[in-house]
């Protein structure tokens, strides 16, 4: 009878999942509560041996929550994206500015005049 299609191949009629004799006892466990600055309350289960980790990323939003319910850490701030020409503008000033672009212009000219090919 090929292609029943409604078998699960390599199982048997009957298999249901492995118990706990099968796979050996579970090792202990501890339920964790971590609170973010939108009100999820989110269970997180960790061994009883592990360092729980003081903040958790929120699973519903993203945001960082923490296990302390009245005072969840704020939202990170997140910076603007800024372009190249700002970045050069915080390192420089106007007059730096005007100062290379003049020297640049007046390396181009003489180059120039010598007879370089400049693109």
């Amino acid at each position: 009878m090929a292609g029943s299609g409604n078998a699960i191949r390599g199982s048997r009629v009957g298999a249901g999942p492995m118990g706990e004799a099968e796979r050996g006892e579970a090792a202990p466990r501890q339920a964790v509560t971590y609170f973010c600055s939108h009100e999820h309350r989110s269970v997180v289960t960790f061994s009883i041996e592990a360092v729980v980790p003081e903040s958790w990323d929120c699973p519903k939003c993203g945001l960082p929550a923490s296990v302390d319910s009245d005072n969840p850490p704020p939202a990170p701030k997140i910076e603007p994206y800024k372009t190249h020409l700002a970045y050069v503008k915080e390192r420089r000033s106007d007059a730096e500015a005007k100062e290379i672009l003049e020297e640049a212009v007046a390396l181009l000219r003489s180059r120039r005049k010598s007879g370089d090919i400049i693109f």
